[in-house]
């Protein structure tokens, strides 16, 4: 439905003008290009449904009077705040007590809020009150590791809770509300008049939630269908929203419209309501520095979510019907509209009608994603809008699941070698396919955006996910011949926190015509030969550090895949493992020969960071090391970037260098000095203070601070580190543009000298 929405339905409406009466009056002054119609009439009958819910259900969304202080009056709710409860397991305190995993409701500077909870003594029930301020309690009340009472400090273990849900028993507490003030958000205490008892419904209740540890959790904590996952009043809002689609529908062709432009306007009002559920769910939480509502999907998979966000969708913020609703018809102005036509079928089923084409594909990615799981959560609300009007989509409960090109171990009793061969095996069936169709006068492109994890951890019978793709591409008998990294990430909302990939990887491939053999020593003596030019090309382009071992595979493969086999020492195959393996060594090494010409200060930086981090170590054992790198513990202290006091010694962190400290601030600063210098003015001062330091780099240290962010990156990376590692990737990624506002300052410095001439 997202591919027709996008490429079909477009160019089924191109010119067409809106049949709403609204827009009627603009036909002869405004010209109604490609789908910018449709995007009218969208708009015209989503505000239609606005309107009609609003009627029917708008009294379980009341406004609230705001408090004087606060300029007083009516004023929208924008979210309903929540955390869950359980039973204290104590019999003497027997409380339903908050699982709470933050007491902060808003953590931006200057306008802190949280919330306090209190024990009423006559109900032995929990409340919550609203404070201005942060908060003095750093943790809540709920961890990975289990759940203390607030009242008796009696912890609780994760399996309690579990049960506890299993058993239907876990509730919610309401902590907070979010109105629209005029100056901003407006935090108050719950109001009992906001949350009134609504009868359960049973919308997608039908529909089973998939558990998959580690990526779908609510299920763990008894929320087993899709239904589950929606508080009484959110079931009740998207059951209306959907109910009110085909009736907009049948206003459509009242209007004047034919049945299959309705048809598609329904279309696009369901691809709505579907975005509101990801937003008004019981499992999407809020945003303490965006204050907004995130996304139930905003990361790969849904994670238990303790405390939770409500939002109105009769509000106009984050998470209302209209804010969510007007993306789309914002997209449909951007399309060119031209001819494209999307068709359901099994990708290992040839079909006649597409010989000799042009193939560019993005495959599944093993294990991140299983599609069909995720994709019930929103199925049951296409299916109840639009199940007549598309019978052969909708035509089953669920989404089919049996057939899936994915490393689903779930779906395999937990045995993720089994769960791996399937996915090795679809992928094949497909890909022989695809290869017996495409055009050989044109390359054939993969999509590929998967962080591998270390191979050699992995069952040597399982198979991983790079592993998959690039065996079924050779054995399908194509060459891998180039690879470019493509920025088709958004690392935004939670995934900004995360050390994510922020490229995909795009596999040029050809049918591979050479039958040669080579040995392991001359793969390795010709990956040394090329990969290092590749690696200087990919930095260059300032690919991200986190996306660079991914992108070296290709130009590593390139070489590999060339060749009919590379014959190991016993005469066997050497397997797309231990090229891997080697590919990465290989990296590893050029990686790490960057520092041979860097000062000796930052050598030794970089051995103590890659055994310590910014961790203590022994300060005997740091002298021996700074003296092997041909420096000294005195030198490191007076060029600021150690401290070293008890025997002990650490390198700085980068919030430790002072605020007042530049690159003029030693008299010769080190290359690890001047990274960590502009790390800090990223992070405090952003591109523009970036760039006003590294003004004063020279060239050659420029390109070094460059290169030794990614050496940090990786080394971080494979630590764990990742705060760290997210600061080297953000300097690299951001260092185009320093490069540019680094002219600014430059030109300013000569101004300045012309003075004094």
């Amino acid at each position: 439905m997202l591919t027709k929405s996008l490429i079909e339905f477009p160019y089924k409406v191109k010119n067409r003008p809106p049949v709403n009466p609204k827009s009627r009056i603009q036909l002869d002054s405004k010209s109604w290009t490609n789908a910018s119609g449709l995007a009218e009439d969208i708009r015209y009958y989503g505000e239609w449904m606005k309107q009609e819910a609003y009627k029917r259900i708008g009294n379980l969304y009341p406004d609230l009077m705001l408090p004087s202080k606060y300029g007083g009056g009516k004023a929208k709710v924008i979210a309903w705040l929540y955390c869950r409860s359980v039973k204290c397991k104590n019999p003497a305190c027997g409380i339903d007590m908050p699982l709470i995993s933050k007491f902060d409701l808003c953590v931006k500077k200057g306008k802190e809020m949280h919330v306090e909870p209190l024990v009423e003594p006559d109900t032995n029930r929990v409340r919550f009150i609203v404070k201005e301020g942060p908060s003095p309690e750093k943790k809540g009340t709920v961890n990975r590791r289990g759940a203390r009472c607030i009242n008796c400090n009696t912890a609780v273990s994760l399996d309690y809770i579990r049960e506890e849900g299993r058993k239907k028993r876990i509730g919610i507490i309401p902590i907070a509300i979010v109105i629209e003030g005029v100056r901003g958000r407006v935090y108050i205490d719950p109001h009992p008049s906001q949350f009134p008892e609504i009868q359960q419904s049973d919308f997608l209740e039908d529909i089973p939630a998939t558990q998959i540890s580690g990526y779908f959790n609510p299920p763990i904590y008894g929320f087993n269908t899709i239904g589950s996952m929606f508080i009484p009043r959110q079931k009740i809002a998207l059951e209306t929203f959907a109910g009110l689609v085909q009736e907009a529908k049948m206003k459509c062709i009242e209007d004047g419209a034919d049945e299959e432009y309705a048809k598609i306007v329904a279309t696009y009002l369901t691809l709505g309501v579907g975005r509101l559920a990801n937003r008004l769910s019981a499992f999407a939480i809020w945003n303490t520095t965006g204050e907004k509502i995130e996304q139930t999907f905003s990361e790969q998979g849904v994670a238990m979510a303790w405390d939770f966000a409500e939002a109105n969708p009769f509000g106009n913020s984050t998470g209302s019907w209209i804010s969510t609703l007007e993306w789309i018809p914002k997209c449909l102005e951007q399309l060119p509209a031209n001819f494209g036509a999307s068709y359901q079928r099994d990708a290992a089923s040839k079909d006649e009608r597409f010989n000799n084409v042009l193939i560019s594909t993005d495959p599944p990615y093993y294990n991140s994603i299983t599609y069909s799981d995720f994709a019930d959560f929103f199925y049951g609300i296409f299916r109840y809008s639009l199940r007549n009007d598309f019978p052969d989509i909708f035509s089953t409960l669920m989404t089919p699941k049996s057939e899936e090109a994915v490393a689903a171990w779930h779906r395999f009793d937990g045995d993720r070698t089994l769960a791996s061969h399937h996915f090795k095996n679809k992928l094949h069936d497909a890909i022989k396919v695809l290869v017996s169709q495409a055009n050989d006068e044109y390359p054939i492109t993969f999509y590929y955006a998967f962080k591998e994890k270390d191979i050699e951890k992995e069952n040597e019978e399982m198979f991983t996910a790079w592993e998959s793709i690039l065996s079924v591409l050779i054995e399908c008998g194509l060459r891998i011949v180039h690879t470019w990294p493509l920025r088709t990430e958004r690392p935004t909302g939670r995934k900004a926190r995360k050390n994510s990939l922020a490229s995909s990887i795009l596999l040029v491939c050809r049918k591979r015509k050479e039958k040669e053999l080579i040995t392991r020593r001359e793969f390795i003596k010709e990956l040394k030969s090329q990969l290092p030019k590749a690696i200087e090309n990919l930095k260059k382009t300032n690919i991200a550090p986190v996306d660079l071992a991914q992108a070296a595979i290709g130009p590593g493969m390139a070489i590999f895949s060339k060749y009919e086999k590379v014959l190991e020492a016993d005469g066997k195959s050497m397997t797309i493992r231990s090229a891997l393996q080697v590919i990465n060594q290989e990296l590893d090494s050029f990686l790490s020969s960057s520092e041979v010409n860097m000062d000796a200060e930052s050598r030794f930086c970089v051995s103590w960071y890659e055994q310590y981090g910014t961790k203590e170590g022994n300060s005997g054992e740091a002298d021996v090391l700074a003296r092997a790198k041909n420096t000294t513990i005195s030198k490191l202290l007076e060029n600021k970037v150690l401290i070293a006091e008890k025997g002990k010694v650490r390198l700085l962190k980068h919030d430790e260098y002072d605020a007042n400290w530049d690159l003029d601030s030693v008299r010769i600063p080190s290359v690890w000095y001047c990274t960590s210098i502009l790390v800090r003015a990223l992070k405090t001062g952003g591109e523009i203070e970036a760039a006003r330091q590294a003004s004063k780099l020279r060239s050659d240290l420029a390109e070094a601070v460059k290169g030794l962010a990614y050496r940090l990156f990786t080394i971080a990376d494979k630590n764990g580190w990742t705060d760290e590692a997210n600061d080297y990737n953000n300097l690299v990624i951001a260092w185009s543009e320093i490069q540019k506002k680094m002219v600014e300052f430059l030109n300013d410095s000569s101004e300045q000298l012309k003075l004094f001439e």
